[in-house]
């Protein structure tokens, strides 16, 4: 039990150097630009997938109507 504490607080410690030291992190410019980037991507999306639900449930409708 006591080698699994020790082996705990050593990720730990080791985690805490990595994200203080290591990493990298975005400036507030980056991240907003980023942000608007995802926001813009996001709804470009949404709005595809909307036009071909819309397309393919009125062809739906077309083709059962027809039957």
């Amino acid at each position: 039990m006591k080698k699994f504490f020790y082996k705990t607080g050593k990720y730990l410690k080791e985690s805490y150097n990595e994200l203080v030291y290591k990493v990298s992190w975005p400036t507030k410019a980056e991240l907003s630009s980023s942000a608007v980037v995802v926001l813009f991507a996001s709804v470009i999306i949404a709005v595809v997938v909307f036009v071909i639900d819309f397309v393919f449930e009125h062809a739906m409708k077309f083709v059962y109507d027809s039957i």
